[in-house]
């Protein structure tokens, strides 16, 4: 009998009673629509791709919104020859927001090389001080701290932190007024970027006019949508998202189990959660579907919610909890060791914890299945990408290394020709250095342990274009002329754009200590990769 923790929801357990959740290998879901549709469909939509989510759509990497042209949103915008008309917001200075440790890290390496020895330490903690400040200094205080004017609504609508609760109530002026009752304090102890989600927000809202400075993520896309010349039947071709992870992710995060209760759907109160139990997800996911129901779309493609446990921020130790089990007896942070690991002094989730959690996101995505379903039985043309069941085939440890614990639908995941031919062999391990300028492990998750690197972002990319694809979604040349299947993304290109995977920071090593060293100075877990950075404001 399966075991779980105190205090586990009784539907969690319940969904457990059924077994992990298979995946849904159809983005249609055997639901065929009528094939009158087609016919109806004239003109091109203005806009051929919105999307509205979360880090993961935005394009967050290493713990920054930096690079946001190689988002996987940016990479298919590319792909469909729409690159050009194609808006999205930037943070180009200073690794960007709120601290991005590639940056960090290279800033250590180029002062103290690609060890940090014990000699190093009295100064190093300076040079992080140093740099830091003049990151503060940049987005509290400089031009960043500017808002860029005005310019027409975003096509990627996607921002970091942001759980189902923010996307629907945050706007510009609501995002504004944060920041003008909470002036930085420019502290010299507590020197990461104050704000920093709401600063960035400011790039992603519209902001115009009142009207659109109050209006909230699906309302900017409903506008987008109600745009158009009278050609088409919408104005928006696909509209793509993907929320709802950060409505778990925290646990992982933060290594810390804290069920949503009472205050779950309120701004502020919600912050004292890092886990909704299936019932208040199902509650907010719903209100998002209605708001979602308003936007005039060709194709809407909904995602999955990943198992955020198997992201390398939790490093599974102690041995698995049984035969052909998948989950180890701890779970703590990727720069702490079987040798150094105490369950008294090291933040951990219990194999317990981790399969609760898991259990908790199959049961949301049984429900986002039987969203998609529901409306192609209505008509509409929804799809379901399966995210979750993606990360699940790319599982290093969990899969790939444990045979045992593969399910009887485990496939694994077979990577396009280019990255199959990097060596090492890309893997959902946290990133290493070799010491050679080159990578000894990982490639497929960011600094942060939480977020793609570029060509991660381009494996998610190439599904979204392979389910746009069998949706009849149409890919173009640059020059306008209609691309023959199958359509590939352009790995290469993203393998030059990949600092990470062609010459990570040397100072990663196998171990992570540089990265627990800086944690410990800065407390970057404690203040979360999604959720928390929003603090408690009402």
């Amino acid at each position: 009998m399966i075991q779980f923790p105190e205090g586990t929801p009784r539907s969690v357990i319940d969904r457990a009673a059924s077994g992990p959740r298979k995946p849904a290998t159809d983005p249609t879901l055997g639901v065929p629509l009528p094939p009158e549709m087609a016919a109806q469909r004239t003109g091109t939509p203005p806009h051929r791709l919105v999307v509205i989510g979360d880090s993961l759509s935005q394009g967050f990497q290493s713990f920054a919104i930096h690079n946001t042209d190689l988002s996987y949103p940016a990479i298919i915008a590319r792909e469909l020859g729409w690159q050009r008309a194609f808006r999205f917001p930037r943070y180009r200075s200073h690794g960007g927001l709120p601290l991005n440790l590639e940056y960090l890290l290279r800033a250590l390496e180029d002062r103290h090389g690609a060890t940090l020895g014990w000699w190093d330490l009295p100064l190093a903690p300076f040079t992080v001080q140093s740099w830091m400040s003049e990151v503060e200094d940049y987005w509290e205080r400089g031009p960043g701290s500017v808002t860029p004017p005005a310019a027409p609504i975003n096509h990627n609508l996607s921002m970091f932190g942001w759980d189902l609760r923010d996307s629907l109530e945050w706007t510009f002026d609501r995002c504004a007024g944060v920041l003008a009752g909470n002036p930085p304090s420019n502290d010299l102890l507590d020197q990461p970027v104050e704000n920093a989600a709401f600063r960035a927000a400011l790039r992603v809202y519209p902001r115009a006019t009142a009207e659109q400075r109050a209006m909230t993520l699906f309302d900017a896309a409903r506008a987008l949508g109600e745009q158009g010349d009278g050609s088409s039947e919408s104005g928006i071709e696909t509209l793509i998202v993907f929320l709802g992870a950060n409505n778990a992710l925290k646990a992982a995060t933060n290594l810390e189990v804290a069920w949503s209760a009472p205050g779950f759907d309120r701004l502020g109160a919600k912050s004292h959660y890092t886990v909704w139990t299936p019932e208040h997800f199902r509650q907010e996911y719903d209100e998002m579907i209605e708001r979602v129901q308003r936007i005039s779309a060709r194709h809407v493609i909904l995602c999955t919610v990943p198992h955020v446990t198997i992201a390398p921020i939790t490093n599974g130790i102690g041995g698995k909890l049984g035969p052909r089990s998948r989950y180890f007896d701890h779970y703590v942070y990727p720069w702490v060791t079987e040798s150094t690991f105490s369950s008294h002094t090291d933040k951990h989730l219990s194999g317990e914890d981790a399969r609760a959690i898991d259990y908790a996101i199959d049961a949301y995505n049984d429900h986002l299945e039987a969203v998609v379903r529901e409306a192609r039985d209505n008509g509409k043309d929804w799809l379901l990408l399966d995210t979750a069941a993606l990360l699940d085939n790319l599982a290093s440890r969990r899969f790939y290394e444990d045979p045992s614990a593969r399910p009887a639908w485990w496939t694994g995941y077979e990577l396009p020709g280019e990255l199959a031919a990097l060596s090492p062999p890309l893997t959902t391990r946290f990133l290493a250095a070799d010491g050679n300028g080159g990578r000894s492990e990982g490639g497929l998750f960011s600094l942060d342990g939480v977020h793609p690197t570029t060509v991660g972002y381009g494996i998610l990319a190439q599904e979204f274009v392979t389910t746009m694809r069998a949706a009849g979604v149409p890919f173009y040349h640059p020059d306008g002329t209609p691309r023959k299947d199958p359509i590939n993304v352009d790995f290469d290109r993203l393998i030059l754009r990949d600092t990470l995977i062609r010459h990570p920071p040397q100072n990663i090593g196998s171990t992570k200590d540089i990265i627990g060293w800086i944690d410990e100075i800065l407390d970057l877990t404690g203040s979360s990769f999604g959720g928390g950075v929003l603090g408690t404001q009402e």
